[in-house]
């Protein structure tokens, strides 16, 4: 295989054992594949592609299944991609991902890849699997500018680039820099992760500005999985395993969404609805409401095996970072489409990580 081949697509449908729902599995090869982080869209918002990571070729490449004709087409053949990096346009026009200590810009159409910026003999993300380890980085809703967390020595940087000149600016350093996101509905806001002791962090677009919204209450919070309410200023997080609570950011006001113990969750793009997987012990993935008192129902069962066997137990980071094994892709990370009706996620029950969307309406 190779890049541009056109393979015909792997799909086909079942019905889930547990809630009868549609379930459509959309990779078939005994290999590991993944959608992008849980807040990161699989598809652009047309829903052209949705593209994913595929290691059938014997290492991480990006892959995209055509809506129309239902081929899959790789799009990459490198043997330095960051797999956990990628974030396709909204516009579908390219896809950004880091490959080696450089940031590219893949043309759709003719698979060309532009190298956008050059961040040099640099580590580029921490040791790890977890957090700022996965190198995820974010794209503001207008395309036109993409954020890039880079690991340099003992400091992280936060560079911003420009996809349509190229060059990037460094907008902030320190300490950790992780699982950037660009508010949805204003390309000079983002959100974060801090340090695991105090994750949440703001900073505007150009750095003049960086703050925390919500600092950690005591040593037993465990705060992770962040992700932004469209329509608002909040930014939604796990209380793990408590909950989740929504946090202004700008008048620091929180209130709690749910007690239901989420685990990856975010909401759709209308801010309505939230869903999330669930794990020590999986209940499967819910979809629950973004306000009110609607209780988390229960939508399908991927039976993850969900590696991390540190979820299970309190907050484990108060005396610093520790290693974990928690390979990402063993994670349903669910996430809606653009249009709301199913709902992308992971599952390795099969005994290889495979694409499945849950299907809400045709």
């Amino acid at each position: 295989m190779g890049k541009g081949q056109l393979t015909a697509g792997e799909s086909r449908e079942f019905r889930d054992a547990v809630t009868g729902a549609r379930i459509r599995q959309v990779t078939n090869h005994p290999s590991i594949h993944h959608h992008p982080f849980f807040f990161v869209p699989c598809w652009d918002d047309a829903m052209r592609r949705l593209v994913f990571v595929s290691h059938r070729t014997g290492s991480a490449q990006l892959f995209a299944e055509e809506r129309a004709s239902g081929n899959l087409v790789q799009l990459t053949d490198r043997d330095d991609l960051a797999e956990w990096s990628l974030y396709p346009s909204h516009d579908g026009r390219h896809v950004f991902f880091v490959a080696g200590s450089g940031a590219w810009r893949l043309d759709l159409e003719t698979l060309k890849e532009d190298r956008l910026a050059d961040f040099g003999a640099v580590e580029m993300r921490e040791k790890g699997m977890v957090g700022a380890a996965m190198g995820t980085t974010a794209l503001s809703a207008d395309d036109k500018w993409w954020a890039i967390p880079v690991k340099v020595g003992s400091v992280s940087q936060f560079h911003v680039v420009d996809t349509e000149r190229g060059g990037s600016t460094v907008i902030l350093e320190r300490d950790t820099i992780g699982h950037p996101q660009f508010h949805p509905d204003d390309p000079d806001l983002l959100f974060y992760a801090g340090p695991l002791t105090n994750r949440i962090w703001c900073v505007t677009r150009d750095g003049a500005r960086n703050w925390n919204p919500y600092p950690r209450i005591d040593t037993t919070q465990w705060i992770t999985h962040e992700s932004w309410i469209a329509g608002t200023r909040e930014l939604a997080f796990v209380d793990w395993p408590r909950g989740m609570k929504a946090v202004n950011v700008d008048s620091g006001a929180v209130r709690d969404i749910t007690a239901f113990p989420a685990w990856h969750a975010i909401a759709d793009c209308r801010g309505e609805r939230i869903v999330c997987d669930s794990t020590f012990p999986d209940r499967g993935i819910h979809v629950l409401p973004v306000r009110g008192e609607g209780a988390a129902a229960l939508l399908c069962t991927p039976n993850a095996s969900n590696a991390g066997s540190h979820w299970g137990g309190p907050f484990p980071y108060n005396d610093g970072p520790r290693e974990v094994y928690a390979p990402q892709h063993t994670h349903p990370h669910p996430r809606f489409s653009p249009d709301g009706k199913r709902v992308t996620f992971t599952s390795d029950a099969s005994g290889h990580a495979q694409l499945y969307e849950c299907i809400l309406a045709d």
